[in-house]
Parts: structure tokens; C-alpha cells; sequence
């Protein structure tokens, strides 16, 4: 533990212990990190505050309260350290074990490495959790936006998102196209840019072995690989087969294959190609519950279904692993709005309702979303639902988390 840390703690916080069989033990009061975030950041993020602890206040009354800690990354950082991500808050998470942050500006290309990838893979966050499901009252753009409660597992280390390429015309690329053609018998564009797309099996089973646990610990009724191994038969396909083998090594009894029959406590293993379970999450979502993705498999699909639901400033996600866990939001920093008080704290509010059930906290986790629901059917929200819903009246983004705040 570092000194450093342990001076930023609060008076009466304590630390959140790991026991030998990974599970948290967490004290009454906790210190859990928080990272602001860049753009519209600091607005979400003391809005999303309100309502955290609005919920543990409304559930426990003073017996439990989380004490937050303030974590560096992103411009705030660099602007205090020179450093987008500081090594000490990499320590910090781990030390936490628990933390939230809002949205960090990656720019496009120019060699920069995105904070946020960077993060799930120096902590090993290797599930990165997105459950989607409909919030009354949300603007939604198909029918039945009520059918879609899926939570997705996406692997969130490997694939193309390990970062291993290189620019067309480098020498490094050169090197590499090179030994293909002439050694492995490729026909690559020698000015080519390329990249490497690495796929494990243990990396792969234990993100499929932590979807199958949450969905017999969930009676969820189906697990379905996504996959695009019709095409990528040694990565993709490999995904699939090592999922099917997981779950006949170490679940038997407690799952079934597609079209046999299932019993109580079993859970369903299927899978879908990638392309085909865009269709089937339009046009049969009440058939999905839990989904196994490749990491950029479950970067689009993530995104497809919370558009179903209303978009991505209400779809909440966490990044968690073996020893640490970062929930967050999972749109953008939206910088041109930044201090204006306007945008939608919605994902950072279902995101810190995750937290608070990583916790153990249910009580309180619980109440957030039919809280948020209330209070968009009120009609007083923010600029981006408002121009949506007939009637509504626009508020700010401080406004709206005082009135979710209040329907709880």
C-alpha cells in the first residue's frame, strides 16, 4: 500500500480487502476511485455522484456510505503530471480494487495510445460487461425496444484491439510482409499497413467461463458465442470451439446444446456468426440473455443494441478483472459541450449502479434505473431526450441527476 494513496483517503475510509477465492470484502464505508474524465466529464461525473449516493443514503441511511477518491487521467492529467495515464493511478486502481470514471478523449490516429485500452490491459480488466435493456420512458428508434435484456461479455485484451500494427511504408511493416510472402507463402501489397490479430485460449475461456457463471448465477437461459469463425476459422472459429469445450469440461450437467432440452438451473450454449446475430438481435431479441464476444465483435454489437434501447448516453459498461475493476462510460467525451451543464449522465449513473452491485450493495443498486425511468416519464430531461420526447422540457444535466436523485 502507498503512502501516497493512503494520504488521499478520507476520514473513516477504508480499503476494499480481496479474499483468497477473488471475492471482495467490503467495509462499511469504502474508498473506491474516481476519474473525472475529459470533456463533458466533470459534469456527468458530479451529476452521476449526486445520485450514487443519493441511493446509498436512501438505502442504508448513514450505515454505509462510499468515500470517493480522486484518480489522474486523461487532459487533467497531462496537465498536471505530462502524462495522459500516471503509473500512480494504474497502482491506485489496483489498490482500490474498485473505480469509475467518466469519458477519456482518444484522438484519431497519430499514434496515440487510447487511455481507456491502455487501462484494460496494464489492470488485465479483461471482461469488459455491457447489460442492455430498455428504460421506460427512453426515445427508442424500433418497436419493441422492451424485448432487448441482454448483457454482453466481450473478451477485452486480444484481437485486433492488442494494438500490434504498423503503419503502411514502415520498415517494420516492410519486415513483416516481407517473411510472409517469401516464407509463408502470403501475396501481400508490399506498401500494405498490417496488423496482428491474436486469439488465446485461455484468454478466450475465461471470459467465456465468467459469461457462463453470470448466467447461471443470473437463471439467465442462454449463452451465445459471437463469432466470426466461418471466415477467421483459426481465431474466431477457435473462440467458438474453445467455448463449447469449456463448458462440457468444467459445466456439465449444469448447460445444454441448442435444441436439447433444458431443465431447471441449466443454462443454453449456443452460438450465432457475427454478421447473422446483427439480424437476429432486430428481429429476435427476446431469444438472447448473455452473449461471448471477441473483443471487436462485442465493440459493435454492444453498440448496435444500445442504439435498440436509446443510445449509448444511456447504456452503462465496466471493464473488470481478476484483481481490479473500472466501471465507465461508454460514449465519448463530447468536448464541444464541456462546462456547458447539458449532456446526459445517464451511462455514468447505470454504470456507478454496477458498481454499487460489484459491491454487494443490491439494495441501492437496485433502485437507480426504475429511479431514472421516473424521472424521464416526469418530462424534465436532458437536451438530448428532450428534442425527442413530445412535451418534454430540456434541463441540465445537474438538473435532471437532482430530480432521479429525488424519485428515489
Amino acid at each position: 500500500m502507498t503512502s501516497d494513496l493512503q494520504s488521499k483517503l478520507p476520514e473513516g475510509a477504508e480499503f476494499i480487502k480481496q479474499r483468497s477465492d477473488g471475492s471482495l470484502e467490503v467495509p462499511s464505508q469504502p474508498a473506491v476511485g474516481f476519474i473525472e474524465g475529459d470533456g463533458t466529464g466533470p459534469d456527468i461525473w458530479h451529476a452521476s455522484r449526486l445520485v450514487l449516493d443519493a441511493a446509498v443514503q436512501g438505502s442504508y441511511g448513514g450505515a454505509r456510505r462510499i468515500h470517493w477518491v480522486e484518480l489522474m487521467a486523461g487532459e487533467k492529467a497531462y496537465e498536471q503530471t505530462g502524462e495522459h495515464l500516471p503509473a500512480a493511478t494504474v497502482d491506485n486502481i489496483r489498490e482500490l480494487k474498485v473505480a469509475i470514471k467518466g469519458p477519456l478523449t482518444t484522438p484519431v490516429g497519430g499514434g496515440f495510445r487510447s487511455i481507456n485500452v491502455t487501462l484494460r490491459q496494464v489492470l488485465d480488466l479483461y471482461a469488459c460487461i455491457r447489460p442492455v435493456r430498455y428504460i421506460p420512458g427512453v426515445p427508442s428508434p424500433v418497436q419493441r425496444p422492451e424485448a432487448v435484456d441482454m448483457v454482453i461479455f466481450r473478451e477485452n485484451t486480444e484481437d485486433v484491439y492488442a494494438g500490434i500494427e504498423w503503419a503502411a511504408g514502415s520498415a517494420e511493416a516492410a519486415k513483416l510482409i516481407t517473411f510472409m510472402n517469401d516464407q509463408m507463402g502470403t501475396k501481400l501489397d508490399r506498401e500494405a499497413a498490417i496488423g496482428i490479430k491474436p486469439m488465446s485460449k485461455f484468454k478466450s475461456q475465461r471470459l467465456i467461463r465468467r459469461a457462463l457463471d453470470y448466467a447461471l448465477g443470473r437463471g439467465r437461459e442462454s449463452l451465445t458465442l459471437v463469432h466470426k469463425g466461418n471466415i477467421m476459422k483459426f481465431t474466431e472459429g477457435a473462440f467458438k470451439d474453445w467455448g463449447y469445450e469449456l463448458a462440457a469440461q468444467e459445466y456439465a450437467g449444469r448447460y445444454v446444446t441448442e435444441g436439447q432440452e433444458i431443465a431447471l438451473g441449466q443454462v443454453v450454449v449456443k452460438d450465432r456468426i457475427a454478421d447473422n446475430m446483427f439480424q437476429q438481435a432486430l428481429l429476435r431479441p427476446e431469444e438472447y440473455a448473455v452473449l461471448a464476444t471477441p473483443n471487436l465483435n462485442g465493440d459493435y454489437i454492444s453498440d448496435a443494441l444500445a442504439a435498440q434501447v436509446g443510445g449509448l448516453g444511456m447504456a452503462p459498461g465496466a471493464n473488470i478483472g481478476d484483481e481490479a475493476a473500472v466501471f465507465e462510460a461508454t460514449h465519448g467525451s463530447a468536448p464541444k459541450y464541456a462546462g456547458l451543464d447539458k449532456v446526459n449522465p445517464g451511462s455514468v449513473i447505470l454504470s456507478g449502479a454496477m458498481l454499487l452491485e460489484h459491491l454487494g450493495w443490491l439494495e441501492a443498486a437496485e433502485k437507480i434505473a426504475p429511479a431514472l425511468s421516473r424521472a424521464i416519464l416526469a418530462g424534465e430531461v436532458t437536451y438530448d431526450l428532450a428534442r425527442q420526447i413530445p412535451g418534454a422540457r430540456e434541463v441540465a444535466c445537474s438538473a435532471f441527476a437532482q430530480r432521479v436523485a429525488e424519485q428515489l
